[in-house]
């Protein structure tokens, strides 16, 4: 996408979301739950904000999820919708909480230029939100690290 594109996309997605109230979210399509931006800060710590909406990424090592191993689920932040389990989460050394797989029909992904070349981006199916992203270089069965921001999930035990 060359400069022009890009800054007509976003201007057009900015007066989208002044003129509907709504926070423009990276993530395209519509989801099954929308808020205003005041409704999403109210709902969100500031650091889960700035990851779910804004699509910050939280220092690594920073997350008391990344080294918890116990029985459960990992819930989207934003909108409580369960995304992965404790069975496929492994200690991929990065400092995010890593997975190798999400739960059947939780996330979508789409193409992420924004550093480095191009990345996949994981997002929250129903809200948007952004989690991280997925790279190939996880272990069997899949072969895929999910890496996610800590401040995107909740945790509820078994």
């Amino acid at each position: 996408m060359n400069r022009r594109a890009f800054a007509t996309r976003g201007l057009a997605v900015l007066l989208l979301g002044a003129a509907t109230g709504r926070v423009a979210h990276a993530a395209e399509g519509t989801f099954e739950v929308t808020l205003t931006e005041a409704e999403w800060r109210a709902r969100l710590s500031d650091l889960s904000y700035q990851v779910l909406r804004e699509e910050a990424t939280e220092r690594a090592f920073t997350s008391p999820l990344d080294k918890l191993y116990a029985k459960g689920t990992y819930h989207c932040a934003g909108c409580d919708l369960a995304v992965f389990s404790s069975e496929t989460k492994y200690d991929s050394g990065t400092g995010w909480p890593s997975f190798w797989q999400p739960l059947p029909n939780a996330i979508g992904t789409k193409e992420d230029r924004s550093l480095f070349g191009v990345r996949t981006e994981v997002h929250c199916r129903r809200c948007g939100g952004h989690f991280g992203h997925v790279f190939g270089d996880g272990p069997a069965p899949t072969g895929k690290r999910y890496c996610m921001n800590g401040a995107a999930l909740t945790f509820k035990a078994a």
